[in-house]
């Protein structure tokens, strides 16, 4: 009899909805990239970060005490103005009294190019009330590339097989939920070291597609000793 095959199941719904209708899953830990502005048509700076906050404050209400909840943030520039997406995680984690366990950076762009609109990297930010990371950093401040993408809004494969290792070797999670999954990367990462994965997704299309992805990686590069 081969090994047994961690779970993934994929619910197409409001990731808002979903959550808001669950207690905190023990063994579980929350891994999410919250939507920007350009995703909602019609709301006024102030609505979407009032919303962002908020959807922030969600995920991290739900994440048991013994698990993490980490964020996947691209800064973006609106009316010639930087918005720090780690900042807003931040207040919502400071207004629910929930500590920052680390914060890493990843670059989209290679180091030394020019963007506009969106910065060319992103933040990685770690939130757990229990949790405390175990001996010196296991792993870069500052990763040279998020890696590949299976879509443009995507966390790239580096970061997820890293965030899947920090969850399997460094909690008591059993289970990765990662609302808006989009095409899955993250719970395919999850599977890859023997986590179960659970995926709330709006897009039907987006949503089928997460529930085959596999990523073609040796998770042994991902080893953080």
């Amino acid at each position: 009899m081969g090994p047994t095959v961690p779970s993934r199941v994929i619910y197409c719904c409001d990731a808002m909805e979903w959550l808001g209708q669950r207690e905190p899953q023990i063994a579980s830990s929350l891994v999410a990239s919250l939507p920007d502005i350009s995703e909602f048509p019609g709301y006024s700076r102030t609505q979407w970060e009032e919303w962002f906050v908020g959807t922030a404050g969600l995920v991290l209400s739900k994440t048991p005490s013994s698990g993490v909840s980490v964020f996947f943030q691209s800064d973006i520039r609106i009316d010639n103005e930087w918005i720090d997406k780690g900042f807003l995680c931040q207040q919502a984690a400071r207004e629910l009294g929930v500590p920052m366990l680390w914060h890493r950076i990843a670059c989209r762009k290679p180091p030394g190019q020019i963007t506009s609109g969106r910065a060319g990297y992103s933040h990685i930010l770690c939130f757990s009330r229990d949790v405390k990371e175990a001996g010196p950093a296991k792993f870069p401040d500052v990763l040279s590339t998020v890696g590949d993408k299976s879509w443009e809004r995507g966390m790239g494969v580096e970061v997820c097989m890293l965030v899947a290792r920090f969850i399997a070797e460094c909690t008591e999670s059993t289970t990765v939920i990662n609302p808006f999954c989009g095409h899955g990367s993250m719970l395919a990462a999850a599977n890859a070291f023997g986590l179960a994965a659970i995926g709330i997704e709006r897009s039907k299309k987006r949503s089928e597609f997460a529930k085959t992805l596999q990523l073609d990686v040796d998770a042994r590069r991902w080893k953080l000793d």
